[in-house]
């Protein structure tokens, strides 16, 4: 079925949803963006993904020219024009259409656009057996070069690690940060089990605090499992007992097997289960 894609103010179908060559999110990656699940046809956790997306652009100093609650009936709108109940919204907003120098001051109107379509998400195996990660050499951006709370439309820094990932024979990658700490993996945070504690790197390791993150330290914490966020170390991750990714695509993935070292049983394990199991209750109204 052929989508419908919002582009400022208007549902047009997908072979019309066009933007500039000018425009600046494609000259620069100037532009922000948030990605969105759909849980039986409600985008979730939308309010958090609307805020962060402001938040970004506060940061890039890029004016949006919509409220909160209009971006979230954009985001509302495109889903029902795409009848999707299960899938994902790409939410993005660039500086607009400019010319091909730098000076942002020449651009009058950001442009705004919304993407509803289904997901595919990691393989099932993955889901059953576990990912395998290798660490990359490509490191995550200085904490004063951009902060990694800012989700830009540049993103050729994950995009790097993850070719590396790709020609490492997996299609995860874990970066570190210039200190050579664990920040997160290329499109997920990362989480380990130790001590009978849930590990995930802390947003001034170069984290995202990625909404799926949020929900799992919650959903881990009413179970009555401490959670930490120390620096992380390799060595914390090949001698950790579990560990898994998290994202709004991936929702809780296993990872059994990092740098050819298998992690705790080489088997996703009890923790990481009853988490999964307590995120999906918590998505499906449960």
């Amino acid at each position: 079925m052929a989508r419908t894609v919002y582009i400022n103010g208007q549902l047009v179908p997908e072979d019309q949803a066009k933007v500039s060559v000018f425009d600046r999110g494609l000259l620069y990656g100037d532009g922000v963006f948030e990605g969105i699940r759909l849980y039986r046809g409600k985008a979730f956790r939308l309010a958090e993904h609307i805020r962060r997306l402001f938040d970004s652009a506060r940061f890039t100093a890029l004016p949006i020219p919509v409220d909160e609650a209009e971006m979230a009936q954009i985001v509302e709108r495109t889903c029902e024009a795409n009848r999707i109940e299960d899938g994902y919204v790409r939410l993005i907003v660039t500086r607009g259409v400019g010319d091909l120098g730098l000076d942002p001051r020449k651009v009058k109107e950001p442009t705004i656009i919304c993407i509803a379509d289904t997901i595919t998400l990691y393989p099932k195996e993955f889901y059953e057996k576990g990912l395998a990660l290798i660490t990359s050499a490509v490191r995550r951006y200085h904490p004063e070069s951009l902060n990694a709370q800012v989700k830009s439309c540049n993103y050729l820094n994950n995009i790097l690690a993850k070719l590396e990932a790709i020609r490492g024979g997996t299609i995860e990658a874990v970066m570190l940060n210039h200190q050579g700490y664990v920040a997160e993996c290329t499109g997920d945070n990362i989480f380990l089990v130790a001590d009978g504690e849930l590990k995930t790197p802390a947003a001034s390791a170069g984290a995202l605090k990625g909404i799926t993150r949020d929900v799992v330290i919650q959903l881990a914490q009413d179970m009555g499992m401490p959670v930490q966020e120390p620096a992380i170390t390799r060595y914390d991750l090949y001698t950790a007992e579990e560990c898994f990714l998290t994202g709004t695509a991936a929702e809780i993935v296993p990872v059994t097997e990092i740098d050819g070292r298998p992690i705790g049983s080489g088997q996703p394990g009890p923790v990481t289960r009853k988490l999964l199991d307590a995120f999906h209750r918590l998505v499906n109204g449960g």
